[in-house]
């Protein structure tokens, strides 16, 4: 019996001194990151993105701001595209990637879903752990992007308190409420989740939240006592208008997707329609097909009518599927006056893009309500007036309707919008007029006296 009772000590005192060893290294207030010898040290900052960095832009111009004001950042994410040319260039700046989960994971069936979720889950805590824990020295602060919730918040909280690492979360919108586009609000999952991310996120210093409408879900449904600070999408600077339209028409006849198009766009015949989507279920293309094969039966009958050129920009599950249906609409004779094509562009070509454009289409319709889709902030920032999907409560956070922008709530609202505007370019001037004002409002502006003073680089 003693025996036995000294093996069980042993064994645990073993364990014991095993994870004491293990247990990750913490931030030091006293000592500068990269052995900066100054008697100020920078700031350190960890920047948690569970998605593709190229494709996180916000994240990208946290990055960016804390690094143009001393500090020192370290991102962690999926490293799938490239992301901005001076987060690659920055010094101050190092990418962490995180292993991508294995593709047989993936899967857009419900109940496979259920049975591959808690595995894709496993290796991501896996994953998470390593990067948050060990591959990364400590830092001062923590700012993780949320959603996805689910694993991040646990983990995140548990590196944090180990490490004496401050968690600030930075709410794009609610993790629950983009799986209940999946599996229904009702599901039992859906509410489970609802509990862990109001559980985990109280472990938070501060949050930062993409409107007001955000907030104020935060403060009376989340109880949430750690401040909480509004922190709206700006575009970044290299986003700005082309004021001269022969320099738009130069750039669009440039592009291999409008190059055929060139004397329709050099006439005027033809105006360019953009639009950025994820090609996910809370964007619903359809809407703006049925738009457009409505535009293009009217301006057959209607020689006010410019032809459209409709620029499709974005990756996602559900592009092949839409593709296939327009070559089907195309093959009938149903779009006749509108041409549809997608395009994969660089950051910079992008944001030309969006300054040479006529219109910008934005689906996005929000799971929760309360969050804002940082694409319209692309197209304000290069003067794009905007017609958008506005059933949700934080809309007019970002537009203001008939200045700068236009909603719809179908697709045969957003038709009488396209032949309102295309069919009289005083009207679609006066809103380009308002989008270029509402170009001025920028990340840094916001930024500074908001995130900055709150990390102390302000």
């Amino acid at each position: 019996m003693i025996e036995t009772l000294i093996n069980i000590a042993f064994c645990v005192s073993s364990v014991l001194t095993l994870l004491i060893f293990l247990l990750p290294s913490q931030y030091d207030p006293r000592s500068a990151p990269s052995g900066e010898s100054s008697s100020r040290p920078k700031t350190s900052v960890q920047i948690l993105v569970l998605g593709d960095i190229g494709h996180s832009p916000r994240m990208q111009y946290h990055a960016l701001s804390i690094a143009r004001n001393g500090g020192e950042v370290a991102i962690i994410g999926y490293a799938d595209s490239d992301p901005h040319p001076d987060i690659l260039s920055h010094p101050n700046i190092s990418i962490v990637p995180i292993r991508p989960h294995p593709a047989i994971l993936q899967t857009s069936n419900k109940l496979l879903f259920i049975l591959y979720g808690p595995l894709k889950v496993l290796f991501q805590i896996v994953c998470l752990w390593r990067c948050l824990a060990y591959t990364t020295s400590p830092s001062r602060w923590l700012l993780v992007q949320n959603p996805p919730s689910i694993p991040c918040l646990a983990v995140a909280s548990l590196s944090c308190f180990l490490r004496q690492t401050r968690l600030v979360i930075d709410w794009h919108n609610f993790g629950y409420s983009i799986l209940a586009l999946k599996l229904s609000a009702s599901h039992p999952l859906v509410k489970l989740a609802l509990q862990y991310e109001k559980i985990f996120c109280k472990s938070a210093t501060a949050h930062f939240c993409v409107t007001d409408a955000m907030r104020s879900v935060l403060k009376q449904d989340f109880k949430l006592q750690a401040p909480i600070l509004p922190l709206h999408d700006r575009p970044a600077s290299h986003f700005s208008p082309i004021m001269d339209p022969d320099a738009r028409i130069k750039f669009l006849t440039q592009l291999p997707e409008a190059k055929p198009m060139r004397a329709a766009l050099e006439s005027g015949e033809m105006r360019v329609l953009v639009s950025s989507t994820s090609w996910t279920p809370d964007e619903d293309f359809s809407v703006l097909i049925e738009a457009l094969l409505q535009y293009s039966a009217l301006a057959t009958s209607q020689s006010n009518l410019p032809e459209i050129l409709a620029i499709i920009t974005g990756k996602g599950p559900q592009k092949e599927m839409y593709l296939e249906k327009i070559r089907i609409l195309e093959a009938a004779g149903k779009l006749e006056k509108v041409t549809i094509r997608t395009a994969w562009l660089s950051v910079s070509d992008y944001a030309k893009l969006l300054a040479s454009a006529s219109l910008g289409v934005s689906l996005h319709t929000s799971s929760s309500g309360v969050d804002l889709p940082m694409k319209v902030v692309d197209m304000f920032g290069a003067g794009l007036p905007v017609v958008g999907w506005d059933r949700f409560k934080a809309w007019p956070e970002l537009v203001t309707e008939g200045v700068n922008g236009m909603g719809f709530g179908s697709s045969n609202e957003l038709s009488e919008q396209l032949v309102q505007l295309f069919g009289d370019d005083k009207k679609l001037e006066a809103l380009r007029e308002g989008a270029q004002k509402e170009s001025s409002r920028r990340w840094d502006d916001e930024w500074d006296p908001i995130a900055g003073k709150l990390l102390g680089l302000t």
